[in-house]
C-alpha cells in the first residue's frame, strides 16, 4: 500500500503544477510529449499498471494457474486411465492367446480321438470284411473241390465208357467193370 500512497502523492503534484501551467497556453503538438503533462501521465500509469497487477496477480492468473493445474492433473488422469487400459488389453490379449491355444489343443486333442476310432471302427469292419471274404473263398474253394471231384468222377465215368465201347467195338465182348477200372487207373497214373 505505501507504494500506491506514493504514487497518489506524486500524481497530486503532478495535478497541481498541471494546474499552474493551465492558464498557458502551450506550443501546438502532442501533449504526451509535453513535460508538463509527464508527472500526470505517471500517476495514470502508475495507477493502471497497478489495478492491472492487482486484478492479474488476484484473479486472472490464479484461475488461468487452477485451469493449468486442472488439465495437468486431467492430463496425468488420463494417461494412468490410458496405461490402465493398455494393461487390460494385454491381458485380455494374452488370455485370448491362452484360450487360442487351449482350444487349438483340444481340437487336436478331438481330431486324434475321432481319428483313433474311425481307425479301430476301420479295422473292425476290414476285420469283418475279410472274415466275410474269407467264408466265402471257404465256400467257393469247397464248391470247386466238389466241381472237381464231380468233374473228376464224370470223366472217370466217361472214360469208363469209352473205354467199354472201344473194348465192345473192337472185340464184341463186354469188358469186365474191374477190367474197365483197372484200365483207366492205369492211364489216370501215366
Amino acid at each position: 500500500m505505501s507504494v500506491l500512497a506514493s504514487l497518489l502523492t506524486a500524481a497530486a503534484g503532478a495535478a497541481e503544477a498541471a494546474s499552474s501551467h493551465g492558464g498557458e497556453s502551450s506550443s501546438a503538438g502532442l501533449p504526451q510529449l509535453d513535460p508538463t503533462w509527464w508527472p500526470s501521465q505517471i500517476f495514470w500509469l502508475a495507477l493502471t499498471f497497478g489495478v492491472l497487477y492487482w486484478l492479474m496477480a488476484g484473479r486472472f492468473l490464479p484461475s488461468l494457474g487452477g485451469a493449468i493445474e486442472e488439465r495437468r492433473d486431467r492430463v496425468a488422469d488420463d494417461i494412468d486411465q490410458a496405461s490402465d487400459f493398455k494393461r487390460q488389453a494385454d491381458q485380455a490379449e494374452a488370455a485370448y492367446n491362452k484360450a487360442l491355444a487351449d482350444a487349438r489343443a483340444k481340437a487336436q486333442a478331438i481330431a486324434a480321438d475321432t481319428r483313433a476310432e474311425v481307425d479301430k471302427e476301420i479295422a473292425e469292419l476290414q476285420a469283418e470284411t475279410n472274415e466275410a471274404l474269407d467264408k466265402q473263398l471257404e465256400a467257393a474253394e469247397a464248391r470247386i473241390a466238389k466241381m472237381k471231384a464231380d468233374a473228376a468222377a464224370k470223366v472217370r465215368e466217361a472214360a469208363s465208357d469209352t473205354t467199354r465201347a472201344v473194348v465192345e467195338t473192337l472185340i464184341d465182348e463186354a469188358p469186365t467193370d474191374d477190367a474197365i477200372a483197372r484200365a483207366v487207373d492205369a492211364a489216370a497214373q501215366a
